[in-house]
């Protein structure tokens, strides 16, 4: 498994990414027992958009590492400039 350097900083981030990657690999394993199923050929569909979608939200979440590589705050106050952690008191 590639480690990304800022996930290394940041203890949340990395375990985040750890857990995405374990989901990961039980949603191939449940993907690949439905789709021994012949008869259910629906249920195989959607069991590995279940894995697609959960490696989207890695490959997201590596982007944004990348993009942002800096202290996670920042990001969160991108998204949410209202909070009080966010607030920014001028003289």
């Amino acid at each position: 498994m590639m480690v990304i350097t800022a996930t290394a900083k940041y203890k949340g981030t990395k375990m985040r990414e750890e857990k995405l990657s374990e989901m990961i690999e039980e949603k191939v394993k449940e993907a690949t027992e439905v789709c021994e199923a012949e008869e259910r050929l629906e249920e195989c569909r959607v069991a590995w958009d279940e894995v697609e979608e959960v490696s989207q939200a890695r490959a997201d979440l590596r982007i944004k590492l990348k993009l942002l590589n800096h202290d996670p705050l920042e990001s969160f106050c991108q998204e949410n400039p209202e909070t009080d952690e966010c607030r920014i008191y001028e003289d």
